[in-house]
């Protein structure tokens, strides 16, 4: 038998993150051998992770990595019981490692990370959803992350010329275009991304509101109404929130325009903790 030093059981906390308590029984049961003492705290992480597998995980966090350079990001949220772990540098440490993780590596396997997390913290955790862009061609991806980490945006805006995204006028409009979109929170970028039956159904429900009025009344009513819907469903149709004068088209056109090129948002993400979860 191995003698169980406390270099030992520091070593093997090490190794799995596992309780202090917890090491020096998995020690005493292997009888001080390491590598058998890390497969009984594994097996127990797992067994434990699956008791909770059931329970309710309604809380957590948005997290996001970008990778240097900014032409490739993530968009991760990772759910926990509590609003308490949530709250916890620990888990917020192992949502931003995972962050990297899926960024680095899109198909990476992560369920050994999770059971991990799962015996150390002591709550049913999730790793719900992820997104992942790169750029493509010129441009950059950039993230944002608002107060709490309850909402989260990462979005790719693109230039015509490589020069453009390293001045300072883009990288500010990028930001302002992320803080956009965490507070208008838009569903698409522009009219052509809408779904078709969704626009149908907005038009149905407009021209049932008038249908006693005359056919040409009704077809100009549903035209202002789908424009004032276009106004709150896409991003450059937006008023932009620094400025309600403006939408935000006419913001990016205004800078592109300083800046001597054509600028567009290519895409974007969104996400609030919870609304991806079952009902």
């Amino acid at each position: 038998m191995a003698e169980i030093t406390a270099a030992v059981v520091g070593k093997l906390r090490a190794m799995t993150n596992a309780g202090l308590m917890d090491c020096k029984k998995a020690l005493a049961e292997s009888n001080g051998d390491l590598d058998a003492a890390v497969d009984i705290l594994r097996k127990k992480g797992a067994a434990s992770a699956a008791k909770k597998a059931g329970r309710d995980a309604n809380e957590g966090l948005i997290v996001q990595h970008i990778l240097p350079g900014s032409k490739a990001g993530v968009l991760v949220e990772v759910n926990c019981e509590t609003d308490f772990v949530a709250r916890n540098e620990s888990f917020g440490a192992f949502c931003a490692e995972i962050a990297k993780k899926i960024a680095e590596n899109p198909g990476v396997d992560l369920e050994a990370d999770r059971v991990a997390a799962v015996a150390k913290i002591g709550e049913n955790i999730r790793i719900t959803r992820s997104e992942r862009i790169e750029v493509k061609g010129n441009g950059l991806v950039a993230a944002y992350i608002h107060t709490g980490a309850k909402v989260g945006v990462l979005v790719e805006v693109g230039a015509g010329k490589e020069a453009t995204v390293g001045r300072e006028e883009f990288k500010q409009l990028v930001r302002d275009i992320t803080l956009q979109i965490a507070a208008a929170q838009p569903h698409a970028v522009r009219r052509e991304e809408i779904p078709a039956d969704i626009l149908n159904k907005e038009k149905e429900i407009a021209a049932e509101q008038f249908k006693d009025k005359p056919p040409q009344a009704v077809a100009k009513i549903v035209e202002g109404k789908l424009e004032k819907f276009y106004q709150t469903w896409c991003l450059v149709d937006q008023a932009f929130v620094k400025n309600g004068d403006l939408t935000m088209s006419a913001h990016i056109a205004g800078v592109g325009k300083a800046l001597g090129d054509s600028l567009e948002v290519r895409r974007f993400v969104r996400f609030q903790v919870g609304e991806a979860l079952p009902a």
